[in-house]
């Protein structure tokens, strides 16, 4: 797992600083800056835009991980994987372009009745969803060629800190919020142009349709592989956007902005981990096409323990301070605190699972998927007609959480029957069991201190030391202590 620590500390590293300008952005600026309904707004315009992203990438992205392994040359430009590739997902913006201006009139009734505001800035989803797709693909791309950090610099740093600066021009009265929207919208031309330029520093930028030399029998294959993890990949998406274009839908703007700003916060836990997944998923092309299901395995359940320790601790520290955290928030995110406990669940759940998707969709078994994945969404969706109108955020929350669960449960029990491998070890549950005791304990504590710095200075420092200390000074998990070692060596060196 050497090369997937290494790359992972740098990652996590670059990640982290986009997670400090996230945390000033979305967690201060937004905030300080805009109303509750246009942070709404924003991020209603971003979840449409990574859904355009995801429709409009025809099912490309589990395509390189597959399948570049078998045509990476470098002095045959990788017979014109590149260019093949990005040929498909033209026509597929070309494709779904067309149908948001076809279909302008059913999509904005939608909004029209209980997010009216949303309907000024309809269009400024295309060019999210242009960016970001592009982005996806020239990201997972250079993950294929083990390159990794430029892309996560490229979305996590440069993006954010692109929106600091146009958040600073609005607060100044620079900018109207109508030309915050646009240049926010526009931004995410940016990290795609930043690859790029990569690409082409590297002398891997091949995009002559001339270096094109597939046979009519791949693409075959490579086109019915795509097909199925079209569908696939909108599943994982949809989840994650379905909740929040729901709640703008039945609760409003307002709700929108509380409930997108929690899925923020809930993320930004999540880092390290998708730092660890990133990483990893290319090794797993490069196991099957080897047939290495022994390093598969260790693989699966090395992310999955690490996975565990990072998310699961992460989730404690906060949620042990839940109450001092949001009070600094405005009282209508006081509905957000169960929003992010249910939310948190499913994530930890996804988390623990994560390698999972890339195992199932870059085996011969891939289009079995197809079943689990209509099943989610159509769960998520049914779940959340039903959950939103009752118990409002917290519903769709609850909806998320349940459907994660149901979904990865079931893609781990059909991978284990096909390949007999998974991700589990007996040392995971002593660690779920050490996280219910330290959430046991720290409640119990809580009320030693009236002040409430002093509080949440003690709690945090108990919840590290019972969590953190436990796995450390009990050997608990190595993979994780070596994670920590390597990462303390990187950042002190």
């Amino acid at each position: 797992m050497g090369i997937v620590q290494k790359d992972a500390i740098k990652t996590t590293m670059i990640s982290s600083l986009g997670l400090v300008l996230g945390y000033l952005n979305k967690g201060l600026l937004f905030l300080l800056i805009l109303s509750t309904e246009q942070i709404g707004v924003i991020n209603l315009c971003f979840s449409l835009g990574v859904l355009f992203a995801q429709f409009s990438n025809f099912g490309t992205i589990y395509t390189i991980w597959k399948f570049f392994p078998f045509f990476k040359n470098k002095e045959k430009k990788h017979h014109g994987f590149l260019p093949f590739i990005l040929l498909i997902v033209t026509l597929g913006i070309l494709l779904i372009s067309s149908l948001f201006f076809l279909f302008q009139n059913e999509l904005e009734a939608i909004y029209i009745n209980k997010s009216p505001l949303f309907i000024d800035y309809f269009f400024w989803i295309i060019p999210i969803g242009i960016g970001y797709v592009v982005y996806l693909v020239l990201d997972v791309y250079l993950r294929a060629l083990f390159k990794n950090i430029v892309s996560v610099f490229a979305l996590d740093v440069v993006l954010r800190l692109g929106v600091t600066f146009i958040l600073v021009f609005l607060w100044l009265d620079w900018i109207s919020f109508d030309s915050f929207v646009v240049f926010h919208s526009l931004l995410f031309i940016v990290p795609p142009l930043i690859l790029i330029a990569y690409l082409f520093k590297i002398n891997e930028l091949h995009l002559n349709i001339k270096n094109i030399n597939i046979s009519s029998r791949f693409r075959k294959i490579i086109f019915n592989f795509s097909a199925f993890n079209y569908i696939n990949s909108l599943g994982a998406v949809l989840v994650n956007s379905l909740d929040i274009i729901m709640v703008a839908q039945f609760l409003g703007l307002k709700a929108t902005g509380v409930y997108s700003t929690v899925v923020f916060l809930t993320s930004a836990l999540q880092v390290p981990y998708k730092s660890l997944v990133r990483v990893s998923s290319p090794l797993v092309s490069e196991f099957w096409k080897s047939r290495e299901m022994e390093k598969m395995k260790a693989l699966y359940t090395k992310v999955s323990s690490v996975s565990l320790v990072i998310g699961l601790g992460l989730f404690l520290l906060v949620w042990i301070n839940i109450d001092f955290l949001f009070s600094f928030l405005k009282y209508e995110f006081q509905p957000g605190i169960w929003v992010f406990f249910f939310l948190m669940m499913g994530r930890l759940v996804d988390m623990f699972f994560g390698l999972n998707g890339s195992i199932f969709n870059t085996s011969k078994k891939y289009k079995y998927d197809v079943f689990f994945t209509l099943f989610l969404i159509v769960a998520v969706y049914y779940l959340n007609t039903i959950m939103i109108p009752l118990w409002g955020m917290a519903g769709a929350a609850i909806s998320t959480a349940g459907a994660f669960f149901i979904y990865n449960i079931g893609r781990m029990l059909f991978v284990y029957s096909i390949y007999k491998i998974h991700p589990f070890k007996i040392n995971q549950f002593i660690i779920i069991i050490l996280g219910v005791l330290t959430l046991f304990l720290t409640h119990i504590l809580k009320d030693l201190f009236t002040n409430e710095w002093i509080q949440m200075i003690f709690i945090s420092l108990v919840g590290f030391l019972l969590f953190f200390g436990s796995i450390f000074v009990f050997s608990l998990e190595k993979e994780t202590i070596n994670y920590a070692i390597k990462t303390k060596k990187k950042l002190f060196k």
